[in-house]
């Protein structure tokens, strides 16, 4: 089963087997999320699906404490996170306390007849010697 729209499927399908996949221009080099038939910088039509690190740093969060849709019960964290490679993305935090600034790492929401979503969740780092 495709899901999503001629543009979008490629991510969609990665998803599906736990791959973040992002654009990245062929001319430029500049990659870019969300998925577009050209590059934004240098509009070119040569853009190609990359597999992201799947590593990231938060750039906005905020809490929800409404109930807007069924799958997501109040309170969750949407944030965007700006990818190693360099876009933002929409997403959730999950899995414990984080700032603005701070590490994450993708994981994946699964969903009834649809991909699972990439969410992000804090990346834990041991503390180095005294």
């Amino acid at each position: 089963m495709t899901y999503g729209d001629p543009i979008t499927a490629p991510f969609w399908e990665a998803a599906a087997r736990r791959r973040l996949l992002i654009q990245r221009c062929r001319d430029c080099g500049v990659h870019q999320f969300y998925p577009r038939p050209f590059c934004l910088k240098c509009q070119s039509e040569l853009v190609e699906w990359v597999e992201a690190a799947g590593t990231a740093t938060i750039y906005s969060l905020t809490t929800v404490r409404v109930a807007v849709s069924p799958e997501f019960h109040p309170p969750y964290r949407v944030a965007v996170v700006q990818l190693d490679e360099g876009p933002r993305m929409l997403t959730n935090i999950i899995g414990g306390e984080c700032r603005i600034g701070e590490r994450v790492r993708v994981q994946w929401k699964e969903r009834p007849d649809a991909p699972p979503l990439p969410v992000f969740e804090p990346v834990v780092t041991e503390p180095g010697p005294p």
